[in-house]
């Protein structure tokens, strides 16, 4: 093989290889992902003009989508999954970005805007007064109505930061683990905003 020959072969084989190693990293890694509603506000950001975005461009973040192979998801983790069909029916579909906030084995509800697991009052110091929700919910009110009492097992409840706008397991019920794509873990754009969230 002649020397321009092996040049554009090594070429080929690099190019071939690097985008092999863009998708595997996508497919098994880290997945990037755009804020597009307020349910996270102000954690994270979408834009203007959509309903109650407080930016000029949404955030872009970037999700683990390997961890929760090691070990489970946790209270608080801020997680991407694939919408439950019930969250397609009251809301929209596709990706959501939410809060997780029970666990399973749980006994949730929200009193007057406060969330209690197992009868205690959680401490959500990411949720800003004026976001909370005024409803007082159990898991007897959640889908599927007037059949759950405890979180089941493999299942979580996820909310949004923003509890007043926020169409999350209140409105659509529970998301199974096998859901979850992965925990977000790094904002990357916009650069003033460069961080974990």
């Amino acid at each position: 093989m002649s020397r321009g020959a092996r040049t554009v072969v090594d070429w080929v084989v690099t190019i071939v290889a690097a985008v092999l190693i863009v998708f595997a990293v996508k497919a098994w890694v880290v997945n990037p992902y755009r804020i597009p509603s307020a349910s996270m506000e102000p954690t994270l950001h979408c834009a203007a003009p959509e309903l109650n975005c407080e930016a000029k461009s949404s955030d872009r973040i970037l999700a683990n989508r390997f961890i929760y192979r090691f070990r489970d998801p946790r209270r608080r983790e801020i997680v991407v999954f694939h919408a439950p069909e019930a969250a397609a029916a009251a809301c929209a579909g596709g990706i959501f970005v939410k809060r997780i906030i029970g666990l399973p084995g749980e006994v949730w509800e929200d009193r007057a805007g406060f969330t209690y697991i197992n009868g205690k009052r959680l401490s959500e110091p990411y949720i800003e007064p004026g976001r909370r929700d005024i409803e007082t919910k159990t898991l007897t009110d959640i889908p599927p109505r007037g059949t759950l009492h405890r979180i089941p097992k493999d299942m979580y409840l996820m909310e949004g930061d923003n509890r007043g706008q926020s169409c999350d397991s209140r409105v659509w019920g529970l998301v199974p683990r096998s859901k979850i794509i992965g925990k977000v873990f790094f904002t990357y754009w916009p650069l003033g905003r460069i961080g974990a969230p």
